[in-house]
């Protein structure tokens, strides 16, 4: 379901987002629409794993058997006495519905609690993104609070829900 993202994985990410740019658009924060070709990519994969030595991040991709779909970092690891992380994760469009989001964040927070030894995972989403919702509250996640034009989306500041979910949960 999930695997440590790898520099060769660069021109299928960058295809599955060129496809599912119109659908990732509504929901993601300014910038990420320069992720559309293989060099962004293979930039932003160095990036990710510079972070994952450091300890920082784990960035994985979603696998659909053996296909990749799409992929979830958890991101912003925060060591000492917070144990802390965030979480995101994107989908191609042909494979939503099918459970692979749901699958994915059970298996990245089976990494982060039992491997890494992390106490909180947290998520936000935009207010009216109620498929993501659904997949952090089937992954045991609870809403704590909404933060007020807390990220750009589509041009504008939008407000979120922010989602927890705890080691002990």
């Amino acid at each position: 379901m999930l695997r440590l993202i790898r520099p060769e994985d660069a021109a299928v990410l960058a295809d599955l987002r060129a496809r599912s740019a119109e659908h990732l658009a509504p929901w993601e924060p300014a910038g990420f629409d320069g992720l559309a070709t293989v060099e962004e990519q293979r930039s932003s994969i160095e990036q990710r794993l510079v972070a994952h030595e450091a300890g920082r991040g784990l960035p994985f991709v979603i696998l659909d058997r053996d296909e990749v779909v799409g992929q979830l970092t958890i991101s912003d690891i925060v060591r000492g006495p917070f144990q802390s992380a965030h979480l995101g994760y994107w989908l191609s469009v042909d494979a939503t519905g099918r459970g692979l989001a749901t699958g994915a964040v059970r298996a990245a927070l089976h990494e982060a609690f039992e491997v890494q030894g992390l106490h909180r995972i947290q998520a936000g989403t935009l207010l009216h993104n109620r498929a993501s919702q659904a997949v952090l509250r089937r992954t045991g996640f609870t809403p704590f609070g909404v933060a007020p034009r807390y990220l750009q989306i589509a041009g504008e500041w939008q407000d979120h829900v922010l989602f927890q979910r705890l080691a002990d949960d």
